[in-house]
């Protein structure tokens, strides 16, 4: 395998100093000793925190002390108005427009939002089209949205697995599946970036064929939102939902996001869950009887905003659009590809089968992912990678350790630090 070349991070620095790297605190004769920081490859997990989260908690926390219930319509930020500034950002996250984007609840909340607006099963209409190999939330959340309605899941949830022997879906069997059933589809839900895998979905070819057949289209973002360009308004997407705790890092647990077209957001008559933060913000602490939805992603609010949390989301949507998704994109690609490269010289000197990338490498078919599928005991290869190599990654059972080179803070060495520690370790 190639050496390390410090040039490629001297020219192509990224935003590593904006966040806390955690430290490798591994035994003083381990090989990645000699690092004093992890090489970090989970932030498709777990995104690491930015340095200014801590300080503009701080602010909120100080304006709590001193200023009690006077916080929420006082001072230079009034907490009532505080989730408005983050509409914008969002929106320019996934390519919407402002008022068609929100940052609320947690991601599955947010799917049964959507869905008790959007999933309305008649006559024919009530087959839910989804992908097979998806996180496990969005799989019991559709099965439950069907048994709401009192349909039987395994009848009206059709589950796309990839053809016999390849990995991931292909654009053109998703498709002929969604015009062959036609007029029985309610509703198309996939994953934008898929979580095992790492396969960007063709959203805009997705979306389209379920608008044929009359279909609403939604995505989950979960692995898509900070990590790959999106323009969900110009696709014509009806809805989309999705965290920020990964690509994001807005912290564990962090608020999520939600998308609603402007077509739909501007129907205040769509049924939906109400509560009083759903009402316009010029009526709302008059505490009417009455619910008046904005014409807006707002109106799917329930709950008053909780600003510690919120707080998070702040300081790292002002990151990404300060940087913007674009430059984000290509730096990606440059490590991805940079990593690509460098496991294919390792799986070159191994034996055949016993490592495969299974992303797709096609720039437009993936994100800041690598999956890798080993023969090797994954559990045992990535407990090592982490404890003596210092190169954090995650295992997917029952073959599978993601690698994620995130454009913000990863870097060219540890790339290198990623292929070298699996060339050692597998030999």
């Amino acid at each position: 395998m190639r050496a390390y070349d410090p040039a490629l991070d001297a020219g192509d620095t990224g935003w590593r100093d904006e966040f806390c790297m955690p430290p490798f605190e591994g035994d003083a004769g381990a090989p990645g000793a000699a690092y004093p920081q992890v090489a970090y490859f989970a932030g498709n997990s777990l995104g690491l925190q930015p340095r200014a989260t801590a300080p503009a908690l701080q602010i909120e926390l100080d304006r709590w002390a001193q200023m009690g219930v006077e916080g929420q319509l006082s001072g230079p930020r009034p907490w009532k108005d505080y989730h408005e500034a983050l509409a914008g950002p969002a929106a320019r996250l996934v390519g919407a427009l402002p008022h068609e984007a929100v940052i609320m609840n947690s991601l599955t909340a947010n799917l049964h939002f959507m869905m008790a607006t959007f999933y309305r099963p008649e006559g024919r209409r009530t087959k839910i089209v989804m992908e097979d190999i998806v996180f496990p939330s969005d799989g019991y959340a559709m099965a439950s949205q069907a048994r709401w309605h009192g349909l039987d899941p395994a009848e009206h949830v059709l589950r796309l697995r990839p053809r016999e022997g390849e990995d991931v879906l292909r654009t053109e069997d998703v498709v002929s599946t969604i015009h062959e059933l036609g007029d029985e589809v309610a509703m198309v839900v996939f994953s934008a970036v898929n979580y095992l895998t790492g396969e960007w979905m063709d959203m805009p070819t997705i979306t389209a064929a379920g608008h044929e057949v009359g279909a609403i289209v939604g995505w989950d973002l979960a692995h898509a939102a900070g990590n790959v360009p999106m323009s969900l308004h110009e696709w014509g997407v009806d809805w989309a939902a999705w965290c920020n705790y990964k690509y994001v890092n807005s912290g564990p647990g962090a608020l999520a996001g939600c998308f609603i077209h402007e077509r739909h957001a501007r129907n205040t008559g769509l049924p939906r869950l109400a509560g009083w933060w759903g009402t316009r913000t010029e009526t709302r602490f008059r505490m009417e009887p009455t619910f008046d939805p904005p014409p807006t992603a707002d109106a799917w609010q329930v709950s008053n905003p909780p600003i510690f949390a919120m707080t998070p989301v702040q300081v790292s949507l002002d990151i990404f659009d300060r940087i913007g998704m674009p430059t984000l994109r290509a730096r990606s690609l440059r490590l991805t590809d940079y990593l690509r490269e460098l496991l294919t010289e390792v799986i070159e000197g191994m034996p055949p089968g016993s490592l495969q990338i299974v992303t797709p490498e096609e720039p437009e078919r993936h994100g800041s992912q690598l999956s890798l599928r080993f023969t090797a005991d994954i559990g045992v290869l990535a407990d090592t990678l982490r404890d003596l190599d210092g190169v954090v990654a995650d295992t997917r059972n029952p073959d599978i350790i993601r690698f994620a080179p995130t454009a913000l803070y990863s870097s060219y060495l540890d790339c290198w630090r990623a292929a070298d520690a699996l060339r050692r370790r597998l030999d």
